[in-house]
């Protein structure tokens, strides 16, 4: 008897663990997948690339948000509905780790706001999920209450196998790498150009 109820309550411990992480909102019932804890948003509202570009394909006035560097916008290649408003700018320096530095972008929610309402839904990519994740946060501060992260990102993750070619390679998901329609052309009412330019 003393077996069982410490099972019970082990599995109940178990299963309680197993929901802390929050899940997709989006993904279909049963196959919801945690999102890890850096991409993560106050708002709790996540889709893939393939999800995003669904919606956005099914009701075009949903919006795509590019929060990359413009560098990353323009030379690695970019959603082509997709608005260039960056979170962060490159300091074109690298930390200890050999990370480029980067800086946050103080008008972001300004140059947000002047291109989308409050109440425009939102899907916002970056290379793979996180600085996204920390867009979505600031534009809920502000007031923006449908924005969802692409937690897949535009390059998608890094494979993690020394054993692979393709170790460290930013081939898993993301839009890119995902059949999804993404072009090196600029088209000026899109791209990120600073005042004056």
């Amino acid at each position: 008897m003393k077996k069982t109820v410490v099972a019970m309550i082990a599995f109940c411990f178990l299963a309680g663990c197993a929901f802390d992480a929050p899940q997709s909102k989006s993904a279909p019932l049963g196959t919801e997948i945690a999102i890890p804890k850096d991409k993560q948003t106050v708002l709790g509202l996540y889709a893939s690339s393939k999800e995003a570009y669904a919606k956005w394909k099914a009701d075009p006035s949903v919006k795509i948000l590019d929060c990359r560097t413009p560098e990353e916008y323009i030379y690695v290649g970019h959603a082509p509905m997709a608005h260039n408003i960056p979170s962060k700018f490159t300091e074109y320096k690298l930390d200890a780790k050999k990370h480029p530095v980067m800086k946050d972008n103080p008008n972001f929610v300004v140059e947000v706001k002047k291109k989308f309402n409050s109440t425009d839904t939102i899907y916002i990519t970056c290379r793979s999920g996180g600085r996204s994740a920390m867009s979505v946060n600031k534009l809920a501060e502000a007031g923006f209450k449908t924005v969802y992260n692409i937690t897949d990102g535009f390059e998608g993750d890094a494979i993690k196998d020394p054993a692979s070619s393709l170790h460290g390679k930013r081939v898993k998901d993301g839009w890119k790498n995902s059949d999804l329609p993404w072009t090196y052309e600029i088209d000026p009412q899109l791209a990120y150009l600073p005042a004056g330019n």
